[in-house]
């Protein structure tokens, strides 16, 4: 099939185009709405000068705010919240160029980078959530080697995260360290799930799974809880280590918390997490070679909570 020819108009388009996303890249805003006003004299209806337009207009707007603001964490954490806004306001798109958004990726996350950067010092203890921070911007920069070096300087400083332990995981995952980013993954989701950002993971893998839950129903507020379920059932959190003497007697009293809390009503919250909390507690059971008969008691506790779960846990 022969190629479509391009018009004269559309030719130049695609060349203001062009400047337009470097224009982006680097940041200048005021000078990507003039080539795009020049754009839309040519042909108004083209999408992509349009879309482009206003998302010129949207960041010139945020920059300006952001010179009212003082402290680089400050204005740093501004920057990744407009970033945010941002996603929203485009999902109202009809349909927007992926050049266009990694352009604007690339300069945003750069200049939140930027500021966050003046507040690190590479000899001193630094605050995690700043490690955190950057080591989100590098990640979204594609810069993963210096995110994961960041995100295991912050799980240094703040152990047992599940915020940066997350974060860590989706890092491992986006250069195929599958084993390590499963453990992290599983590990995070234990700890603390409600506290973890969906929005910054890029993982394809718990992308799927996050799109496969949707599909089934569940909301963005649901999703949390009951990722590391079905990552459990599907055979997504398959890398699992030994629980210490400690973290068992902890699980264990975790569990009979959640039970009582059950046992006098049924909010919805609690069934993912005391199912979630019964899969690591058959996983010591397993591993330690308990009696099978603690294992079936566990089961039938979650048969009688979720039968949806158990039939696609035991099949």
């Amino acid at each position: 099939m022969a190629e479509k020819q391009l018009t004269f108009k559309e030719n130049e388009i695609i060349q203001i185009l062009n400047k337009v996303y470097l224009s982006f890249k680097e940041g200048r805003f005021d000078e990507a709405v003039s080539l795009l006003e020049q754009a839309l004299s040519i042909d108004f209806e083209y999408a992509d000068v349009a879309n482009a337009l206003k998302c010129a207009n949207f960041w010139l707007e945020r920059l300006e705010k952001l010179e009212e603001i003082n402290g680089g964490y400050e204005r740093g954490a501004y920057i990744l919240q407009q970033w945010k806004v941002f996603n929203t306001f485009i999902s109202r798109f009809d349909n927007i160029s992926e050049r266009c958004l990694f352009t604007l990726k690339h300069y945003v996350f750069g200049l939140a980078l930027t500021n966050f950067s003046s507040l690190y010092n590479e000899n001193d203890l630094n605050d995690p959530e700043i490690l955190l921070s950057m080591g989100r911007c590098h990640k979204a920069r594609g810069n993963f080697e210096d995110a994961i070096r960041f995100m295991e300087l912050a799980s240094q400083q703040k152990r047992e995260d599940g915020v940066i332990l997350c974060e860590l995981a989706d890092c491992y995952s986006l250069v195929n360290e599958n084993r390590a980013a499963k453990l992290f993954f599983r590990e995070a989701f234990f700890l603390d799930p409600r506290s973890i950002e969906l929005y910054y993971l890029e993982s394809p893998m718990i992308q799927r799974l996050i799109t496969k839950l949707k599909n089934q129903g569940l909301s963005e507020e649901q999703l949390p809880e009951w990722i590391p379920v079905y990552g459990t059932v599907y055979g997504l959190f398959n890398v699992k280590r030994e629980l210490r003497p400690l973290e068992l007697g902890k699980l264990k009293q975790s569990i009979y918390q959640l039970e009582k809390e059950l046992s006098k009503e049924h909010p919805e919250q609690l069934v993912p997490r005391i199912i979630n909390q019964y899969f690591w507690l058959i996983d010591h059971y397993v591993s330690s070679g308990e009696d099978r008969e603690k294992i079936e008691e566990i089961l039938r506790k979650i048969e009688s909570i979720d039968p949806k779960v158990y039939r696609e846990y035991i099949n």
